[in-house]
C-alpha cells in the first residue's frame, strides 16, 4: 500500500491526527518533494478545509503539474468562502501558460459562482468553448449554477439550455436536474416542471431537484404532494427529506403531523443521524414552535456536525433565546469547531442583543485570527470602527453582509451594508445584496431606493478580470 492510498484514506475517513503524523512521516522519509505525494496531501488537507496546510505543500513542491494546480484550485473553490483565492489561482495558471481541462474550467466557474462575478463568469464560458470543454457535461452543469447564482436566467441560462438541447445533453439526467433547480432559483417552476415532464426516467435525484424548488418558492403544499408521489416511485434519501421537511417548517397550514411522520420514517429508515436531517429537523420543529423538540433531536445526535450546531443556534436565536445561543456557542467552541457565516451572525445578534462587545469581539478574533479586528458598538448604529487599522476586511464583510441575507436579518445587513458603502462606495456587490434583500423581504420601495442610489453615485456593475492574452 503506497502514501498516496493511505493519504486517500485518511482523506475520506476524517482522520486529521494519522494525516498529520502520516505527513510527517513523509517529510522525514524525504518523500515530499514527490509530486504525486504532494498532491495527494494537497487534496487530503483540502477534503478536510484545512486550506493553509494545502497552499503551504503547493507552494513548497518544485514541479508542479496540472494535477497539483487542480487540487489547489479545487480546494478553494469547493469552500465557499475562498471564491477569490480559486480565481487568483485560475488567474495563475493562465499566466503560467497551463494546460486547462474539465477540472480547471468547472471549479474556475465555480468559484464566480461563489463570489458572484457574472462579467468574469461569462470570460471563463468563452474560453471553456475555445478550449473545447464547452460541450462537458460538467461544465455545463457549474455554468447553470453560476449563472443561477448570479440571477441571469434571461440570458446565460437560456442560452445553456439551449445549447443543451442542441447536443442532446438532455438526455442527461445531471443536467436536467440542473436545469430543473436554475429554473426554480429564478421562481419559474412551471419551466421547471416541464423539463421535469420531460425526462424519460425519474430518479430520486431529479424528484429532490423539483421538491426543493417548490420548498424554495414557498409552495409547501406542492412541496408536499410531490414528495408524497416521489416516494411511491422511488426510495427516497436525506435530500428529499430535508426539502420536505423545509417545507413543512415554513407552511402553517401543513399539519406538524406530516412532519412527525416524516421524523417516526427517518427513525425506521436510519436517517435521522444523517447531519443533512438533523438539521432540517432542528429547523422544521423550531420553525413551528417546537423548540424543546429541537433541543431534542440535536441532543440525540451522536455526532454533531458543524451544520447540527448551526441549526440548534439558528433555532434559539429565532426563539430570541438569546443565553442559549451563547451557551451553545461556547460548547461549540469546545468541542473545536468554528461557527460559520450563518451560525456567526446568530451569535453576532445575540451579543449585540445582550450588549456583550467583549463577547463580539472575541468572536471576531476567534474566527479570523489577527486578520481581523474589533467591532465598535456591535448593538449601535454606527457598526465597525473604520479607525481601526486592524478592522475586519472587505471581503469579510461581505460574506456577513451575505449571511444576513440568507438570515434574513434587515437591521444587521443595513449596519454592514453602511461600513460596506463607506469603505469602497463604488463596489457594486452590496447595494445588489441589499436589493435582494429587499426584494425578498417584499419591501420595493427600499429596492427603489437603493437603485437610485447606485444611479445617483454613478455605481456600476463590476467588469470583473481579465484572462491574459486569451482575449
Amino acid at each position: 500500500m503506497t502514501y498516496t492510498t493511505i493519504l486517500a484514506f485518511c482523506a475520506d475517513h476524517e482522520d486529521f491526527r494519522f494525516g498529520l503524523q502520516l505527513h510527517s512521516l513523509i517529510f522525514k522519509s524525504g518523500l515530499d518533494g514527490e509530486d504525486f505525494v504532494g498532491n495527494a496531501l494537497i487534496s487530503m488537507y483540502s477534503r478536510w478545509r484545512r486550506l493553509i496546510e494545502a497552499r503551504s505543500v503547493f507552494d513548497e513542491m518544485a514541479n508542479k503539474d496540472l494535477v497539483s494546480w487542480n487540487a489547489i484550485l479545487s480546494g478553494y473553490s469547493q469552500e465557499g468562502n475562498h471564491g477569490l483565492e480559486a480565481i487568483f489561482v485560475f488567474i495563475e495558471m493562465v499566466g503560467e501558460g497551463m494546460g486547462l481541462d474539465h477540472v480547471s474550467f468547472t471549479s474556475a466557474v465555480s468559484a464566480c459562482g461563489h463570489e458572484m462575478n457574472l462579467e468574469l463568469g461569462k470570460q471563463i464560458h468563452g474560453l471553456t468553448i475555445k478550449s473545447g470543454y464547452g460541450s462537458h457535461v460538467s461544465v455545463c452543469n457549474v455554468l447553470i449554477s453560476t449563472y443561477s447564482k448570479c440571477e441571469e436566467v434571461g440570458g446565460g441560462g437560456e442560452m445553456i439550455h439551449g445549447f443543451c438541447i442542441k447536443t442532446g445533453f438532455l438526455s442527461k439526467h445531471n443536467v436536467c436536474n440542473s436545469l430543473i433547480t436554475m429554473y426554480a432559483k429564478f421562481e419559474s417552476m412551471n419551466d421547471s416542471i416541464k423539463v421535469f415532464e420531460e425526462l424519460n426516467s425519474r430518479e430520486i435525484i431529479s424528484w429532490n431537484a423539483l421538491i426543493s424548488g417548490y420548498a424554495q418558492n414557498r409552495l409547501c403544499q406542492d412541496a408536499l404532494k410531490t414528495f408524497l408521489v416521489a416516494t411511491m416511485e422511488s426510495k427516497p434519501n436525506n435530500y428529499t427529506f430535508g426539502s420536505v421537511l423545509s417545507a413543512i417548517g415554513d407552511a402553517q397550514d401543513i399539519s406538524l403531523k406530516f412532519g412527525q411522520r416524516c421524523h417516526s420514517s427517518l427513525i425506521k429508515l436510519g436517517l435521522v443521524t444523517d447531519p443533512i436531517i438533523a438539521g432540517a429537523l432542528l429547523d422544521m420543529y423550531a420553525k413551528r414552535g417546537s423548540i424543546c423538540e429541537s433541543k431534542r433531536v440535536f441532543s440525540e445526535t451522536p455526532h454533531k456536525s458543524q451544520f447540527a450546531w448551526t441549526a440548534i443556534i439558528s433555532a434559539y436565536a429565532g426563539h430570541g433565546d438569546y443565553d442559549s445561543v451563547i451557551e451553545l456557542f461556547k460548547k461549540m467552541e469546545k468541542e473545536g469547531l468554528r461557527p460559520d457565516s450563518v451560525t456567526f451572525l446568530s451569535i453576532l445578534t445575540a451579543c449585540s442583543r445582550k450588549g456583550m462587545v467583549e463577547m463580539g469581539r472575541h468572536l471576531f478574533h476567534s474566527m479570523y485570527g489577527g486578520h481581523v479586528g474589533t467591532c465598535r458598538e456591535i448593538g449601535g448604529s454606527r457598526g465597525i470602527d473604520e479607525s481601526d487599522p486592524g478592522q475586519p476586511g472587505f471581503s469579510l464583510l461581505q460574506s456577513l453582509l451575505g449571511a444576513c441575507r440568507i438570515h434574513g436579518n434587515v437591521e444587521m445587513a443595513e449596519r454592514v451594508a453602511d461600513t460596506l458603502m463607506r469603505l469602497e462606495p463604488m463596489e457594486s456587490g452590496s447595494f445588489v445584496l441589499m436589493s435582494n434583500l429587499y426584494a425578498e423581504k417584499g419591501d420595493w420601495e427600499m429596492v427603489a431606493k437603493v437603485r437610485k442610489g447606485m444611479r445617483d453615485k454613478g455605481v456600476r456593475k463590476e467588469v470583473g478580470y481579465k484572462l491574459g492574452g486569451y482575449w
